[in-house]
């Protein structure tokens, strides 16, 4: 390799800045499905809405989350050029070529799959983080009497709510919140947003399961002695688990 020539402008180097963003964003994954399980709870969206609020003001994870778009847009650029690059490089295909006796279906797809990822995450972003940031969701007054512990909630009117607040009057803790968990009840009532969802997390486990593993490859980690536990939890982690775990929320909401 010429030294005039930084690594990470070649090959090698994008896709070991491909391997690191990728493992960065398979940890993403985890700490959102814990976080998203608050969807859950039968409380009117109490843990979850307080989640949310918790997610987009608290200043290290706001940096956090800065360093995650950066990561998205930096992996998907990257795998579109080693992408045109491959092909460059073999213009015309080989006069036989059987992919399935030299590759798993889902390395010879990783562009399809990470385009539906892709829509996926645009239809996502609009219909939750940016509805939450421009103040386009509904408004929620929760009031907890703090000696039963029974919570009562109730929508508010814009003219109500002017931030997140929580106070505590007479032994009853209340709340005002944006209502994040109502956006989502409502926009997973759509079929067909709920179809996108479960398609989409069936391309995320194809894409991680080889994705996880080859990420490790290219930084090194192949040996013997641990490449099993690697792929083991690329497969049953990240190519069902944490998948499974988002499939299964919209349509909780959308049969519940």
């Amino acid at each position: 390799m010429s030294k005039s020539k930084p690594v990470f402008s070649s090959s090698i180097g994008k896709k070991l800045i491909m391997s690191l963003t990728g493992i960065f964003l398979c940890l993403f994954l985890v700490v959102h499905l814990v976080g998203n399980l608050q969807l859950f709870k039968d409380d009117a969206g109490l843990a979850f809405n307080k989640y949310a609020y918790f997610m987009t003001h608290f200043t290290p994870i706001k940096v956090v989350s800065y360093l995650l778009y950066a990561s998205v847009i930096v992996h998907v650029i990257y795998a579109i050029t080693l992408s045109m690059k491959n092909k460059a490089a073999r213009p015309i295909g080989y006069a036989k070529y059987d992919g399935q006796a030299n590759s798993k279906w889902n390395s010879r797809n990783m562009g399809i799959l990470g385009t539906v990822i892709l829509v996926f995450l645009a239809t996502h972003m609009s219909n939750f983080w940016w509805k939450f940031h421009n103040d386009e969701v509904p408004y929620i007054e929760y009031r907890t009497d703090l000696a039963t512990g029974q919570t009562t909630a109730r929508e508010l009117q814009a003219s109500e709510f002017h931030d997140y607040q929580e106070t505590v009057e007479n032994n009853v803790q209340i709340l005002k919140a944006r209502d994040l968990y109502k956006q989502v009840d409502f926009a997973f009532k759509n079929v067909a947003l709920v179809a996108l969802y479960v398609i989409a997390m069936a391309a995320l486990a194809f894409h991680l399961i080889h994705g996880f593993q080859s990420a490790f490859q290219t930084l090194g980690f192949n040996h013997r002695r641990y490449i099993g536990i690697i792929r083991a939890i690329g497969v049953w982690v990240f190519g069902v688990l944490i998948p499974l775990g988002f499939a299964i929320m919209p349509l909780f909401f959308f049969f519940k």
